[in-house]
C-alpha cells in the first residue's frame, strides 16, 4: 500500500468496433472508495445508491462504498455505435478504522471543477487532496492525494515531502530522478521525507499519489476491502443472498467468484 492506497489498475488502451465496448456487469465492494479517471474514451457508471453518471476524461468519480454498494460499468450507446477507445486508471483507497461501515456515496467533479496548475512545461490536475499549493473541492474521509501532471521533455515537477507516503505511476514517457531514468508504465514508491524531483525524458504523463498510512493492515478478496476477515465473509453471504441492493437499468450480476487471487 501507499498511504491507503490498496489497488491501482492501468487499463487501455483498448480500441473498439462500433458495436462493442466494456461490460463490467453489477459487482459489490465494502470499506473502499474506488477511483475512476479517465484518459479517453467514456465510461456509464450505475450504482445500488441510484446513481448515473457518465464519466468523461479528466473528470474524478469518487464511489465510498463503506457499508456496501453495488455498481456497474459499461460503455455508453453513443460510444458503442461507432469505433471507439477506452483508457483510464481505477484505484481503491482503503477506508481507516471507525469509517469503513459508513453510508455508501458517490461524488463526480468534471475536469473543470478541479485544479489546475500550469507552468512552462507543466501541467498538473489536482484530483484529491492537496498539490502544487491547490487544493481539490473532493470530500474524503483520510488524508490522501491524487494528481495528474503532464511533463514536456526536459521539464521538472517537485514531489513534495509534506505526505508520510509516496508514489509515482507513469502512465508514459521515460523520466529521470535523482539520477535514475524510469520507463512507463512503472509505478516508483519513495521513502518518506525526501523532497524530489521529477525530470521527464521525454514527454510523460505521471499520476503522483500517496497520503497517510492507515492504522493497521487491510485484508483484500476479490471487491472487499476490510480490516477484518470476518467482514469479508459476511460481505460474500450478502452477495449471494442479493442484500446489497439493485443497481439500475440492470439484470445481470457478476456472481461470487470460487476463489480470488
Amino acid at each position: 500500500m501507499v498511504g491507503p492506497f490498496i489497488f491501482f489498475d492501468h487499463f487501455g488502451p483498448m480500441q473498439f468496433i462500433a458495436g462493442q465496448g466494456m461490460d463490467i456487469k453489477p459487482h459489490p465492494h465494502i470499506g473502499l472508495a474506488t477511483v475512476s479517471y479517465l484518459f479517453d474514451g467514456s465510461i456509464t457508471h450505475r450504482d445500488s445508491e441510484g446513481h448515473i453518471q457518465q464519466i468523461m476524461p479528466g473528470a474524478m468519480n469518487l464511489m465510498t462504498a463503506g457499508r456496501g454498494i453495488a455498481h456497474s460499468e459499461r460503455t455508453p450507446d453513443a460510444n458503442r455505435a461507432r469505433p471507439h477507445s477506452l483508457v483510464g486508471l481505477q484505484s481503491w483507497i482503503a477506508l481507516p478504522e471507525g469509517r469503513e461501515e459508513i453510508d455508501p456515496s458517490f461524488q463526480h467533479f468534471s475536469a473543470h471543477d478541479l485544479p489546475l496548475v500550469e507552468d512552462s512545461g507543466i501541467s498538473a490536475r489536482v484530483i484529491a487532496g492537496s498539490s502544487f499549493g491547490r487544493q481539490s473541492p473532493v470530500g474524503t474521509v483520510s488524508e490522501w492525494f491524487y494528481a495528474e501532471v503532464n511533463l514536456l521533455a526536459g521539464s521538472s515537477a517537485p514531489l513534495d515531502a509534506d505526505h508520510e507516503e509516496r508514489a509515482i505511476y507513469i502512465v508514459e514517457g521515460e523520466v529521470e530522478i535523482a539520477g535514475d531514468r524510469f520507463e512507463g508504465p512503472r509505478l516508483v514508491v519513495f521513502r518518506p521525507g525526501d523532497a524530489m524531483q521529477i525530470k521527464a525524458i521525454t514527454k510523460s504523463r505521471m499520476m503522483f499519489l500517496g497520503g497517510t498510512a492507515l492504522e493497521g493492515p487491510r485484508y483484500i478478496w476479490w471487491n472487499f476491502v476490510s480490516s477484518s476477515r470476518e467482514r469479508i465473509e459476511q460481505a460474500k453471504e450478502d452477495w449471494r443472498q442479493a442484500r446489497f441492493g439493485e443497481v439500475p437499468d440492470e439484470s445481470e450480476i457478476i456472481p461470487l467468484p470460487e476463489k480470488s487471487y
